[in-house]
């Protein structure tokens, strides 16, 4: 007898999801940064313990200002993994409950399974006496299987977290392979990589305008050559990612190749190109043949 169930991951953009998802599976599956809007896609963590498989879904954040086509792709594809979870981890910050905290208790107040709410960044409220009421409010705002404070990014409450979701799984076969950690390719995991390091390098701003796409990978005799565009959508992007005299663009290739050597366990010689690709991010069929 085995128990297997999808377990969806959602919230507000930059309440801690990714974070959660890279603690629940034990090693980086979904990219972080401290800028919202990092995670553009559903990614998959898989964890199996015995008998038991719990397949997490980590969503792009729900967010009201859908300007472009990247961002309405983005709300669409965190609410479609919504459709036939087992169960909802639904992340807030504590403290604080806005519109899009609105947005997404919309979407999950009348699912037909557990909605688990967890709290997270709880070691920001200085004043802990501030805790209760806010969790007697959130409370109110729907009958949830269970309200749990945590801090994801030391991992404290995680095991909790883990059991309570664990708890629910339904009687299933398991639909990964017992070491299977995520369903996303090589290719994918390496541009995410990339894109990683330039939210976290380029300015505020920059990162809504660029995506990655891996060219090609060669398996040299001592290393591996991993080719990856850099796409942006004006000229003066462009300039901006490379820096004076490719100092940035440098910087970013070699936080990046430090990663994939830890994460491959080989050698990697990465080469980056920087092109342009005028509004990408407004133009379905782009986003598309981009993998969005």
């Amino acid at each position: 007898m085995s128990f297997c169930g999808f377990i969806a991951i959602v919230g507000r953009p930059n309440v801690g999801k990714s974070t959660l998802l890279n603690n629940l599976i034990g090693e980086k599956i979904s990219i972080t940064a401290n800028k919202p809007q990092t995670t553009r896609h559903t990614i998959i963590g898989v964890k199996t313990i015995a008998d038991r498989q719990a397949v997490f879904i980590d969503t792009p954040g729900m967010h009201l200002r859908q300007k472009k086509a990247i961002n309405r792709e983005m709300n669409k594809a965190a609410r479609s993994a919504l459709e036939d979870v087992n169960s909802v981890i639904f992340m807030v910050e504590a403290l604080e409950w806005t519109a899009e905290d609105e947005l997404v208790l919309g979407c999950v107040q009348n699912l037909n399974c557990p909605v688990f709410l967890l709290v997270n960044k709880v070691d920001k409220v200085k004043n802990k006496e501030q805790l209760l009421p806010y969790l007697s409010m959130v409370a109110q705002k729907m009958q949830f299987a269970e309200i749990i404070p945590c801090i994801a990014i030391h991992g404290t409450q995680v095991q909790i977290i883990e059991q309570k979701v664990f708890a629910v799984l339904p009687e299933c076969p398991f639909f990964f392979e017992n070491d299977a950690v995520t369903d996303k390719p090589l290719k994918f995991r390496l541009a995410e990589i990339i894109r990683e390091k330039l939210t976290r390098v380029l300015s505020a701003e920059l990162p809504y305008a660029l995506s990655v796409e891996i060219e090609k990978i060669t398996e040299a005799e001592t290393q591996l050559v991993i080719n990856a565009i850099i796409w942006v959508e004006r000229q003066s992007q462009k300039a901006i990612v490379i820096g004076k005299r490719g100092a940035q663009l440098k910087e970013i290739g070699r936080q990046a190749r430090l990663e994939m050597n830890h994460m491959l366990k080989t050698s990697v010689h990465l080469e980056l190109w920087v092109k342009v690709r005028e509004n990408w991010s407004d133009n379905i069929r782009a986003l598309h043949e981009l993998g969005y």
